[in-house]
């Protein structure tokens, strides 16, 4: 058997099949001499080696390699470039048989990419919403209790204006890093390069969250100077998101330390703390916007978070072109840890 036969094999074979069956009748119930069916024989399959031959050439096969070169040009939109290199000696039906099965292992993941990202355009208009609405019903309602007449009680009016204003504070906050992970994921926003050294931005951040509740320590011989290049604004900010989580999450009394490592051409940032810690199975995750790790928390317990903190960390951090990571252990505690990119001696 002729593997992917073209039209001049079929045709062959089938007038050879058709003119064999014919003389070989002819001779038996007609009683005709050999001759008689020789020529029969070649008259049968020279008419029908014609007629099959041109029907399947000119009629069904160059209609294929049509449709084929169609498809093809469809695909790479150059038709122009197509028409003229096309290679009419190439079995079409096997090179179809190719480009149709390559589109559609390419449109199956195209639409499970697309069903992808509707199930992730739908799980995060969920969650913002969700976020938005916090804040808003409870400037509504501090709002609305005032002006039902809790504004002429002195005692009651300046507690809700302050949780109002909170509420707007918050509803700020969100909206503000909305727009940052949008610029940041659509590659709209701008680093800012310079030389500067993180230990003392570290420093900075120290000063600007210090409390009672977590002591913030620099590790034994990571008090720097330790210069980088990268965006201060932005580091600050991936500093406050860190700094910030590991005094949320950390325990009355506990610590968070700040380490430097010389990584060759790079440093490496850690800040770790000795707080509640978070289980394996949420570590994998942990970077994504609005992913809660306990999902029974309050409100009240993530009062000041806007849910997109880690995920602005680890944007920020690769449009540094540098990696971020986590460590942790329940009981034990967190760490984060990021690389940067050492700046030049001056």
């Amino acid at each position: 058997m002729i593997r992917n036969p073209k039209p001049i094999d079929i045709a062959f074979l089938i007038s050879l099949l058709l003119s064999v069956t014919l003389a070989t009748v002819s001779f038996f119930i007609g009683e005709w001499e050999i001759i008689n069916s020789v020529i029969i024989f070649t008259l049968c399959f020279g008419l029908s080696f014609f007629l099959f031959f041109y029907t399947l050439e000119f009629f069904i096969y160059r209609k294929i390699k049509l449709i084929y070169k169609t498809i093809h040009s469809l695909k790479t939109q150059k038709y122009d470039a197509v028409i003229g290199n096309f290679d009419w000696d190439k079995d079409p039906i096997a090179e179809m048989n190719k480009e149709v099965i390559k589109w559609a292992r390419d449109n199956k993941i195209e639409i499970e990419q697309l069903q992808k990202l509707a199930d992730f355009r739908k799980e995060f208009l969920g969650n913002v919403s969700h976020e938005l609405k916090t804040p808003i019903f409870n400037i509504q309602g501090y709002i609305h209790t005032l002006i039902d007449g809790a504004i002429d009680d002195k005692e009651v009016n300046a507690r809700f204006l302050e949780k109002a204003a909170k509420s707007a504070d918050r509803l700020s906050d969100l909206v503000a890093d909305l727009l940052s992970i949008s610029q940041l994921e659509s590659g709209e926003l701008t680093m800012e390069f310079e030389r500067f050294d993180v230990c003392s931005l570290i420093r900075d951040v120290y000063e600007q969250l210090g409390n009672s509740k977590v002591q913030l320590i620099f590790k034994e011989g990571c008090n720097g100077p330790f210069y980088v290049f990268a965006d201060r604004y932005r580091i600050r900010q991936v500093l406050v998101n860190l700094v910030s989580n590991s005094i949320k999450y950390g325990t009355q009394d506990g610590i968070t330390t700040a380490a430097i490592y010389d990584m060759d051409e790079h440093f490496l940032v850690e800040i770790a703390d000795n707080g509640t810690g978070i289980d394996q199975e949420h570590l994998g995750r942990i970077f994504e916007r609005f992913y809660r790790i306990d999902k029974s928390r309050t409100r009240e317990n993530h009062e000041g978070g806007t849910g997109l903190g880690l995920a602005i960390v680890k944007h920020i951090i690769e449009a540094h072109r540098q990696s971020v990571h986590v460590r942790s252990s329940v009981g034990t505690g967190t760490t984060f840890g990021f690389t940067l990119k050492k700046a030049e001696l001056q």
